[in-house]
């Protein structure tokens, strides 16, 4: 058996979901964020350390002016509204992404709600928020170039990352049938076994997540090695 820390997910789909079911791309996002509770519950159940979702990009800011706004609404009430349910499962929650250009009233949630979780230890729910990760390495390099002297290598470079004392994922699911990366956790997924999967992210369940874990237990992970 594979041992397993850390599954990264990017939620793909809502939005489709919303319009093939003769709704909103926003009604989408609202039945994406229930799938998001029970991805967590199965996470706990299978004793995954870290988890890490693909909530909002550095490219997401390209969208309708109105679907950002329900996006960070939708972010706002899911953390004050789970904000006991999480104190009481156990989840600490972290957030990686570039916080300066997020509205000042999250910034401000996540600070609570980051404090209030830190001492959890039943799973680490890593949320990438403004979130890119050609943007996370460029900030690598420009904070060697500011210290000048520090040695550039593999060791320092992982401690500057916004993923910094975490595992590397050792799964990626992406639902929705698109097979590519997004601009997610590039360095991270270096040795990831990545899993695409046809089913929109509201349509993703408990079912889907555990057969993954299966097939990634019967894979022989050879790390370059033979």
């Amino acid at each position: 058996m594979n041992e397993l820390n850390h599954v990264a997910v990017i939620m793909d789909g809502n939005g489709r979901w919303g319009l093939k079911n003769k709704k909103s791309r926003n009604y989408g996002h609202l039945r994406g964020i229930k799938r998001v509770e029970t991805i967590i519950k199965a996470s706990v159940t299978q004793k995954i350390p870290f988890l890490t979702l693909y909530t909002f990009s550095t490219e997401n800011w390209k969208r309708p002016k109105n679907e950002i706004n329900f996006l960070f609404n939708l972010i706002r009430e899911s953390l004050k509204k789970n904000l006991k349910k999480i104190i009481k499962r156990g989840v600490k929650v972290n957030i990686i992404g570039k916080r300066k250009d997020l509205p000042n009233d999250v910034k401000h949630i996540i600070k609570i709600v980051e404090k209030k979780t830190f001492n959890n230890k039943t799973i680490t729910l890593n949320i990438a928020l403004n979130y890119g990760s050609k943007e996370e390495i460029i900030s690598v390099c420009k904070s060697f170039v500011k210290e000048k002297k520090k040695e550039i290598n593999i060791k320092n470079f992982e401690k500057r990352l916004y993923t910094k004392n975490i595992p590397h994922p050792d799964i990626l699911i992406r639902t929705g049938g698109k097979k590519r990366l997004s601009n997610f956790l590039l360095w991270q997924l270096a040795y990831a076994e990545i899993f695409f999967v046809n089913k929109l992210w509201p349509d993703f369940n408990v079912d889907d997540f555990n057969n993954i874990l299966k097939k990634y237990n019967k894979i022989k992970r050879n790390f370059g090695k033979i």
